[in-house]
């Protein structure tokens, strides 16, 4: 799952992007309105962190720019303490969540994770194909309930294909979902991660449609 955090005051974005990064997440960051908004219209985010009070363009007009434009990712935004006001702007301009300053991490977290359960139509806290289980943003991961350790990327990969079951995901779309902007990019390497992931599972969940991409066969399909 790829994120975007917009926060300009340069010590908490870089803690947000730390928890971020250590919860599983690729991680974008800007620290001004107009890189927010230009990030958030090119690049496809499964959830944004937007702080209002930004420079150069404030967080309520790169959120309108974003929801006028057909951009419907998940963004939680970040208000002052008392910002009653910018809350209902905020939802009112189309944020789905938002949390006061100052906040702890772990709420932080676990807000994000309930926004993209709820973008991807899952409202449970754990993921299930068949004897596959997954709880997103603590890499457990289990295979008839044992434990399967997987390596980071490999847990991106599977996170992303469990949240979007039945659906075909091509290797593009991977890439763009596990790599952060600066990361050094090869769609080569999810075929790589694919693989490593059908022998760790032992579980045949995850269908190969030639010259597409990949798909999480649900229980209920036939194989």
């Amino acid at each position: 799952m790829r994120i975007l955090i917009v926060e300009d005051e340069a010590e908490l974005a870089a803690q947000l992007v730390q928890a971020m990064a250590r919860a599983g997440y690729a991680v974008d960051h800007a620290a001004d309105g107009v890189d927010a908004a230009h990030l958030g219209s090119e690049h496809p985010y499964d959830a944004i962190v937007l702080d209002l009070g930004l420079p150069r363009l404030d967080g309520l007009s790169v959120l309108r720019r974003w929801r006028q434009a057909g951009n419907a990712v998940p963004v939680l935004i970040l208000t002052a303490r008392d910002g009653w006001v910018e809350k209902v702007e905020g939802i009112d301009a189309g944020a789905d969540d938002y949390l006061a300053k100052p906040f702890r991490i772990e709420e932080l977290l676990a807000r994000i994770r309930a926004l993209i359960r709820r973008s991807a139509g899952r409202l449970a806290p754990a993921l299930a194909c068949g004897p596959l289980r997954l709880v997103p943003g603590t890499g457990q991961v289990s295979v008839h309930g044992t434990p399967v350790p997987l390596t980071a990327h490999e847990f991106k990969v599977l996170d992303y294909l469990m949240h979007h079951p039945g659906e075909i995901v091509s290797k593009a779309t991977l890439t763009e979902h596990i790599y952060a902007q600066d990361f050094d990019r090869d769609s080569n390497t999810i075929e790589v991660f694919v693989g490593r992931l059908r022998r760790k599972l032992a579980v045949d969940v995850i269908e190969t449609v030639r010259g597409l991409g990949y798909r999480l066969r649900a229980p209920a399909e036939p194989r």
